[in-house]
């Protein structure tokens, strides 16, 4: 790609948006304490206001731009704000940071480049923003309802001409201690693609007017865990469970459930339940709730990928959901298979 092809100056119509963004309260007026991130992975904090005046804006082959981060950003939160009302700032996060460097530096040696002379953008972004009037209490812990997105460029044929990008939104419910996302299936978008920011805002109000009224439902849903428990021993067999799941063949695994947790995310599951301060098995305690083991696997995922990482999250919950079923004698889905 031509990084002078694809520099872009803010326009007056994006500096607007960002100006809009300044109107909200800053995040840690609203959280004390400790604010984990969202997701972790190899993500790196951004500001709105560092993705809109250094980041360049990657073009197609034909030299159409792309939706930039800002503006896709800019358009789920005013579709969210007109939904539900009031957000705090976004929290952004991106990973796979794209180098270049401006025509006059192209013989300067790495180390002597300026920073002007330095290019970057990146492939791969996530944000989300809390609904301020939306906040419950559930075992003991804040949620919020939160709004946000996920978008990869390395999904969106740059090689070629123009067209739809690759974009998903999601709207559920945070818990507050963690930042863990408990993301049901009505509310995630799924891919959906898009040409203009008109689109990307059109896709978010769609969502976001579905799910609003029922997401009461869907916290009771989540909050309904709280009531079904997980032994110690019910917990390693449920483990043990999954580790065998991927080693099934494949023509069994389609009689299941489909799970999207690998032995990355099972391990650092069973750490937290060994130490995790607030989900972990507590001492001269011999359960834990579906809830809490809902927010190890959650805590576990946060260290996918930005591109895969919100259909991980929603598999945790549906696995869970799926649990607790299975346990009441409920299940028609094959989750009992975890439990035999």
């Amino acid at each position: 790609m031509n990084n002078e092809q694809a520099l872009v100056v803010a326009s007056p119509e994006e500096e607007l948006l960002n100006f809009e963004f300044e109107g909200t309260a800053e995040p840690e007026e609203e959280i004390s304490g400790e604010h984990p991130n969202f997701i972790e992975s190899n993500t790196q904090a951004i500001s709105i206001e560092e993705l809109a005046t250094r980041c360049l804006v990657p073009t197609f082959a034909d030299n159409s731009l792309t939706i930039s981060h800002q503006a896709a950003i800019a358009s789920v939160y005013k579709a969210a704000e007109d939904v539900f009302g009031e957000l705090t700032l976004p929290e952004c996060r991106v990973s796979h940071a794209i180098n270049g460097r401006v025509a006059s530096a192209l013989h300067k040696p790495t180390k002597d480049l300026l920073d002007e002379e330095k290019t970057i953008f990146y492939q791969r972004l996530a944000f989300v923003a809390h609904v301020k009037s939306l906040t419950r209490i559930v075992a003991g812990q804040p949620v919020e309802l939160t709004i946000g997105m996920c978008r990869a460029y390395n999904e969106d044929k740059l090689y070629s001409r123009k067209s739809p990008e690759k974009m998903k939104i999601f709207v559920g419910w945070q818990v507050r201690v963690c930042s863990n996302l408990c993301l049901t299936c009505n509310g995630n978008s799924g891919t959906v693609e898009v040409l203009t920011e008109a689109d990307v805002y059109q896709k978010a109000y769609q969502l976001f007017r579905r799910f609003d009224p029922e997401k009461e439902d869907t916290l009771q849903l989540i909050e309904n865990l709280h009531n079904t428990r997980i032994s110690e021993s019910l917990f390693c067999y449920i483990i043990g469970r999954l580790r065998l799941y991927q080693a099934l063949p494949t023509e069994v695994r389609k009689t299941l459930p489909m799970i999207d947790i690998g032995d990355q995310a099972v391990n650092a599951a069973v750490r937290g339940f060994v130490s995790n301060p607030n989900f972990g098995l507590k001492e001269g305690e011999g359960s834990i709730t579906t809830f809490s083991m809902l927010q190890l696997f959650n805590e576990a995922i946060k260290q996918a990928q930005i591109d895969k990482w919100l259909d991980r999250n929603q598999n945790c919950t549906d696995f869970l959901l799926g649990i607790q079923r299975a346990l009441q004698g409920n299940d028609t889905e094959g989750y009992s298979w975890f439990l035999q």
